[in-house]
């Protein structure tokens, strides 16, 4: 073999080699990983579990976490009991740390502290003394600070516990032992509540009334096949500590299903003091901060988000609530409240969710559930006791007897015992001589000489025989679950007795969703619309009647070139629909426009809609869309008849309604809502009206133009478009540039097919053109205005009804160059004024 042959072969068998120890090491590798993942999964599992059963979730039986349970059960040791006096809150928590709950003080101190805050568990189970935290979020003062004890009712929880009621456990070190447990005479899963976050799931139990839950209890140990609706008419609802109103269905759900999502609103009441009224609030939702509520309501006041309230102060002291909200002048605290529960805190959700520890398995409960577990539990407790009971019972009977046979012989002892050489020897000698038992024996030789007395001899045989009552009374008792259960109930009936109070969350079972209408109060105003694209908002009673021919008030400041285009009455509930020259619609809701004092010019529409270089031909308030049609005029004559529900869905960009001609020749010029077979008017600024059957145009969609309603003269044009009442029982108010109108009767329009020239409506030789008409009778009021913002307000009343073909007379006084542009009907309705929304139109005549 060549020396190059050679050294090829030895660096074959060294890569050989190579791969070996490479393929061993992704073996190895392979191997670890897998451990690896093994050890993690078995990892997480048992923290997974330990966070559950031993840190976040309470046990159905006492309602506790294991580190309330051991604070609680460290207070007993201590001997904290209520007739003691309070302790350092720091030897408590050194305790519970050193002894059963190696988790770090603060974690400790923190569940004691909320175990003493009265706006925390409806049935605080601590008594503290010193600063123990506030409502408005404060923190406790230090534990070295404060002081605590067992309160009145935690004794319930913890009471038969040195009866060998409950499992022990061993601590975790071993040296001492804990309760599993606590036994649990209290209903506190329920009665406190619990909130936890474990690994995967999470628990929500909102606290209940004591009364309440001691019947459903009462109730299910009388009749065990109680159905979840009838413990639902016993337990009202959740009872939180701080009161307030709790609502809504999910309170029946969380019940039949142990989830549910619970609406807790705030307590309020009203006050009036010197002309201010006042909104006062007196409870607030469970777990709200409220420090935090009164920041928000005053922000939410310094950003215009809640536009009614004047001023909010907080006057709560020693423990009582008293938030005071200032409303402005004339505001409905109605409308005010409801917008303080949307937009705060005052109104928050409890998303309930019954998830505790049954047998240290995780198990979302109902209400049946959770009384069912809370009776079988305390049938154990009541059994063990009584097993317990028994023991003493028998074994203290047994000393008895044999004290009893020592006394009937004591001479005879008394000389025996002198005789015997030892202690021993006189022990064994009463056992054998006088068949004593053991510890029959050993009690008659501890015997003291006082208790040889006649008197003693009387007790004794008293004792006997309440000890053998006793003794059969507690056989008979583990002998029957019947006697178990009475105890039980008996129990139950103590505790409520005891400690049990009245409600303090009043239940509202009907829970109605605040709607946008909810939040924006109901009045009718007056939406003004001017050439220049201003829009306004002002309340109608800003305008009050005054005599035909009068001079009208100023209706809005605005420019010179400026004049008002189009005004319209509607209530603030309404959606406003902008037509455009053009054709198309936009929506915005009436509340929306902002609101404005008459003088002012009010906001530019460019801000409010998102128009595409436009101009509004027309306003129209719409309350629903769900049925009806809506029927357009164009100023060339043209109508067209569209179904309302096409325009149900509101798009910020707007949407087409009408093809109109490219060249820009035609626009609309008015837009009303009919029904089937109702009649519509339109009227030409020449003074010519037809009168036709709106079913003669069929209905269309939104992309057609329309066809032929009126064959217009030379250079005339439509103005108005009138829907016509079905009962007929109308007149036509015809108003004109110059300030003159007419009221013509309906029935002077003869009914004729669309298309055709129509009749005379008004002579406008000297009146100036036709502005446009409007349907009323003598209940209604009108509002003109003028293109220099002149408003003035008519009832029809003053009004006589005159010929179709006359010229009128002078409605309003003009001053140079002043035209009217615009009338608008004011209905009043005697429904609508006994509700007392207009009733302030009519004064100052």
């Amino acid at each position: 073999m060549t020396e190059k042959e050679n050294e090829d072969r030895i660096d074959a068998e060294i890569e050989e080699k190579e791969k070996e120890r490479r393929s061993k090491n992704m073996i190895s590798e392979g191997v670890q990983g897998a451990e690896i993942v093994e050890e993690m999964e078995k990892a997480y599992i048992d923290y997974a579990m330990s966070v559950i059963v031993q840190r976040a979730l309470p046990s159905v039986e006492d309602g506790l976490k294991p580190v309330h349970r051991r604070i609680l059960h460290t207070m007993n040791l201590l001997g904290l009991d209520p007739s003691k006096p309070t302790i350092k809150s720091a030897r408590i928590v050194g305790d519970a740390m050193g002894k059963f709950h190696p988790h770090g003080n603060i974690a400790i101190y923190d569940a004691l502290v909320r175990m003493a805050q009265d706006f925390s568990l409806r049935y605080p189970l601590i008594h503290g003394q010193g600063n123990f935290g506030s409502l408005d979020g404060d923190s406790a003062a230090a534990d070295r600070y404060t002081e605590a004890k067992l309160s009145k009712i935690a004794s319930a929880l913890l009471e038969d516990i040195d009866k060998d009621t409950v499992k022990m456990m061993p601590n975790y070190d071993n040296s001492l032992k804990e309760p599993e447990t606590l036994p649990g005479k209290l209903p506190n899963l329920l009665l406190n509540g619990a909130t936890g976050i474990a690994v995967g799931m999470a628990t929500n139990i909102p606290p209940h009334n004591l009364n309440e839950l001691c019947d459903a209890i009462m109730a299910y140990i009388d009749n065990p096949e109680v159905t979840i609706d009838d413990l639902i008419q016993i337990v009202k609802g959740p009872d939180f500590p701080t009161g307030g109103f709790a609502l809504g269905p999910g309170i029946a759900e969380m019940y039949k299903t142990g989830k549910g999502k619970i609406v807790m609103r705030a307590r309020t009441s009203e006050e009036e003091k010197k002309g201010k009224e006042y909104i006062i609030v007196t409870e607030i939702p469970y777990m709200v901060n409220k420090a935090d509520l009164v920041k928000d309501i005053a922000r939410l006041a310094t950003e215009k988000k809640l536009t009614d309230i004047a001023d909010i102060w907080d006057e709560s002291a020693k423990g009582k609530i008293r938030i005071v909200i200032e409303l402005k002048k004339s505001v409905d605290s109605k409308y005010t409240l409801n917008k303080l529960y949307k937009l705060t805190n005052m109104q928050t959700n409890f998303d309930a969710n019954i998830l505790a520890l049954v047998g240290k398995q995780p198990r979302i409960l109902n209400l049946k559930d959770v009384v069912s577990e809370y009776v079988k539990y305390r049938r154990l407790i009541v059994t063990n006791r009584s097993k317990f009971e028994l023991r003493k019972a028998e074994d203290r009977l047994e000393i008895v007897v044999g004290l009893l046979i020592a006394l009937k012989h004591i001479d005879e002892i008394v000389d025996f015992i002198k005789k015997c050489k030892s202690t021993a020897e006189a022990h064994e000698g009463l056992m054998k001589k006088w068949n004593l038992t053991d510890r029959q024996a050993k009690a008659v030789l501890e015997t003291r000489l006082q208790q040889l007395t006649s008197l003693e001899h009387g007790k004794l045989k008293d004792e006997e025989s309440k000890l053998k009552e006793a003794i059969d009374y507690l056989r008979r008792v583990l002998d029957s679950d019947k006697e178990v259960l009475k105890i039980i109930r008996k129990e139950v009936g103590e505790v409520r007795k005891d400690y049990g109070d009245e409600r303090r969350t009043r239940i509202i079972k009907k829970l109605e969703e605040l709607s946008e209408e909810d939040l924006i109060e109901k009045k009718d105003v007056v939406v003004m619309l001017t050439s220049s694209g201003y829009i306004k908002r002002v309340d109608v009673k800003t305008y009050r009647e005054q005599h035909r021919g009068g001079a009208g008030v100023i209706g809005a400041g605005l420019k010179e070139e400026d004049f008002v285009m189009k005004m319209i009455t509607c209530s603030t509930h309404d959606n406003l629909l902008f037509f455009t020259s053009r054709g198309r619609v936009y929506w915005l809701k009436a509340n929306d426009v902002p609101s404005a004092e008459r003088q002012s010019k009010g906001r530019a529409i460019a801000n409010l809609l998102n128009l595409r270089d436009e101009k509004i031909a027309n306003v129209m308030a719409i309350t629903n869309f769900d049925s009806g049609y809506l029927i357009f005029a164009t100023k060339l004559g043209i109508v067209k008849k569209l179904p309302t529900k096409d325009l149900a869905n509101p798009r910020s960009t707007g949407v087409r309604i009408m093809n109109l001609p490219m060249d820009g020749s035609d626009e609309i010029i008015n837009v009303t809502r009919i029904e089937d077979k109702q009649e519509v008017l339109l009227v030409t600024k020449d003074g010519q009206a037809i009168r036709f059957n709106s079913d003669d145009v069929r209905s269309m969609g939104r992309a057609s133009y329309g066809v032929i309603g009126v064959d217009l003269g030379k250079g005339d044009a439509v103005v108005s478009l009138m829907a016509i009442p079905k009962d007929g029982k109308t007149t036509v108010l015809t108003l004109t540039q110059e300030g003159y109108g007419k009221r013509s009767d309906i029935e002077d329009y003869r009914l004729t097919s669309r298309a055709g020239k129509g009749v005379i409506n008004i002579k406008t030789d000297k009146t100036g053109d036709v502005v446009a008409s409007v349907s009323v009778n003598d209940k209604d009021s009108v509002i003109l205005t003028t293109n220099q913002g002149i408003v003035i307000r008519i009832s029809m009343k003053e009004l006589r009804v005159m010929g179709r073909a006359t010229q009128g007379v002078r409605i309003v006084k003009l001053k140079e160059k002043d035209k009217v542009v615009d009338v608008v009907k004011v209905p009043i309705a005697d429904d609508i004024s006994e509700k007392g929304t207009l009733s302030e139109f009519v004064n100052d005549k």
